[in-house]
């Protein structure tokens, strides 16, 4: 009589299977979904940070006025400032300094789109524009309207401690000369306010 050994998976050995699986999808997943969040934050803070350091750079070299300027219709040919950061951002050759894109001479020299829905952008007195002049400073509040001085960078979590030590939100300043730096302490971001803590 010959021997036959079975090949497969008995019904023990199919059940622990699937326990091990489910354990590292429980673990697995919300790792991921803290990962995304924190990559989106990051993406945006440094499009924005970028964003400073295009237009100044820009303005010294074309020694012309460059505005940074929250636009309803980034993305367009036709893109203007108005509304807030939630929709997207334009970086502009703001040769008459007004504020306002006009003519075929005024380029686009950037086009942010809108970011991630569950991050908002909150600026201090509501501003949605920096402006620099040709020196490649900032020109400060033009026509008594306020210019950017911070910005606050925040999503559904507040200002936590995140993967890595740092806060979930972030908060960019903006010196009158035109110099951005991003902040990720947890601690200077509850002193500024803005990002309540979840």
């Amino acid at each position: 009589m010959e021997n036959h050994t079975n090949a497969g998976f008995t019904l023990y050995e199919l059940f622990i299977t699937i326990l091990v699986v489910g354990v590292i999808i429980m673990l697995g997943v919300p790792s991921m979904t803290e990962y995304a969040r924190n990559s989106r934050m990051t993406a945006t803070a440094n499009d924005l940070m970028s964003s400073f350091q295009l237009a100044r750079t820009e303005a010294a070299r074309a020694k012309t006025n460059v505005t940074i300027c929250a636009s309803p219709n980034p993305m367009d040919a036709a893109a203007n400032c108005g509304g807030d950061f939630s929709t997207g951002w334009i970086i502009f050759l703001d040769n008459d300094g007004d504020l306002n894109r006009a003519g075929g001479t005024e380029t686009v020299l950037r086009r942010s789109p809108p970011p991630p829905a569950d991050i908002a952008i909150l600026t201090n007195d509501a501003a949605n524009y920096f402006s620099y002049a040709s020196s490649g400073l900032g020109r400060g509040n033009v026509d008594n309207i306020p210019a950017l001085e911070t910005v606050h960078l925040c999503d559904p979590r507040g200002n936590v401690i995140a993967a890595g030590g740092s806060s979930a939100a972030r908060f960019i300043v903006i010196t009158p000369v035109g110099r951005a730096n991003v902040i990720s302490d947890v601690g200077q971001i509850a002193l500024a306010g803005g990002c309540p803590e979840q």
